[in-house]
């Protein structure tokens, strides 16, 4: 890894408790001139919240993942002179937008983390014990009995992070991903002519007109990524929340590739890792257009395409042809989504 650069973590387990609660206090008075004084001790404080809190600053999960003590504070125990203990301190652990959170043992999503400062308790604190003061009664008015604190949450917690992103780039490695979406925002992902290049996502803020969209590029999916070859499950979550599909193809010949087995391929991925995913609308794209062989191949993969009732963009990341038109598309999947959130009305897929 080269120095100074964050190690990207998306998937981390980690086991949180929440602080023990105080005992409550046994105490009485004893002063000199209260011959019979009554009881007075004190309620233990109740135990820390673990907390989950969403930074805005933060891009992966790695505060989390080195092997730690993740318990809140305990509260003080009471003490006479009805004395209450003080509340434990709450545990609050910063996680990245887009965190979901899951139970290991039961398997619930706890939070779905998403807005800047939104938080979650993930483990209560123990509520303090009452001291011997609320046992008094007209039959006992010297009790010698208080409460012990009750236990704290214990949890066994699953966080993974999936990226927030309008649209997704979606493709074989090498196709042409981490150049598209250099060339169309702020993002500087490594860019080289070998598969997997990108190792983890990349996002980029792209402004077209009066709509801006966050374009996430992930890393190349490989067939079998469904079951986790070449790391696909983990990079196919990045995906889920997106709105449009950017399926971009290399259509050269250089590598030997079929654009149309490839497309197959990677849809059939999709559907096996989930049927959300395989339901998203695609823009698909031909890319590397400032090659010769690509512009020689356009014409009959273009048609190939349409007899599925597809339509091919195609576009250079290089050279910039035909990008402005293809953020456009984008833009316009994304903006109909918005709009459609606000009415309740299922999207409609983009040509």
């Amino acid at each position: 890894m080269p120095p100074g650069t964050m190690k990207f973590i998306d998937e981390v387990q980690i086991r949180v408790q929440g602080g023990d609660g105080g005992r409550g206090c046994v105490s009485f008075r004893r002063e000199k001139y209260v011959p019979r004084g009554g009881p007075n001790g004190g309620d233990g404080g109740d135990g820390g919240d673990v907390v989950l809190v969403v930074d805005p600053g933060l891009g992966t999960l790695l505060d989390l993942s080195y092997p730690q003590q993740l318990r809140a504070g305990r509260g003080e125990h009471g003490r006479g002179k009805d004395q209450d203990g003080a509340r434990g301190s709450d545990l609050v652990l910063r996680v990245p937008p887009g965190t979901l959170v899951h139970d290991i043992e039961t398997g619930e999503v706890i939070a779905d983390l998403r807005a800047a400062g939104e938080r979650a308790i993930v483990a209560r604190g123990g509520r303090g014990g009452r001291g011997n003061r609320h046992f008094a009664t007209p039959t006992n008015r010297a009790p010698r009995r208080a409460e012990p604190a009750t236990p704290a949450d214990e949890r066994e917690l699953r966080l993974e992070l999936r990226v927030l992103a309008d649209a997704g780039l979606l493709g074989f490695p090498n196709v042409g991903k981490s150049t598209l979406i250099h060339a169309v925002s702020a993002a500087r992902p490594r860019i080289a002519d070998y598969p997997f290049t990108t190792l983890v996502p990349h996002l980029g803020v792209v402004r077209v007109d009066d709509t801006s969209f966050v374009l996430a590029d992930v890393p190349g999916l490989i067939e079998g990524a469904h079951a986790g070859h070449g790391l696909g499950t983990r990079f196919l979550r990045h995906l889920e929340r997106t709105v449009v599909l950017v399926h971009l193809l290399d259509i050269s010949g250089l590598t030997g590739r079929d654009p149309l087995v490839d497309f197959d391929t990677i849809n059939r991925e999709l559907a096996l890792a989930s049927a959300e995913l395989a339901g998203k609308p695609q823009v698909v794209v031909a890319g590397k257009l400032d090659l010769a062989e690509t512009r020689a191949h356009l014409p009959a993969v273009r048609t190939a395409f349409a007899a599925r009732g597809i339509t091919l963009h195609a576009i250079s990341g290089v050279s910039g042809e035909g990008m402005a038109e293809l953020m456009r598309t984008i833009a316009a999947a994304v903006r109909a989504r918005r709009l459609d959130d606000i009415a309740g009305v299922p999207m409609a897929t983009p040509a």
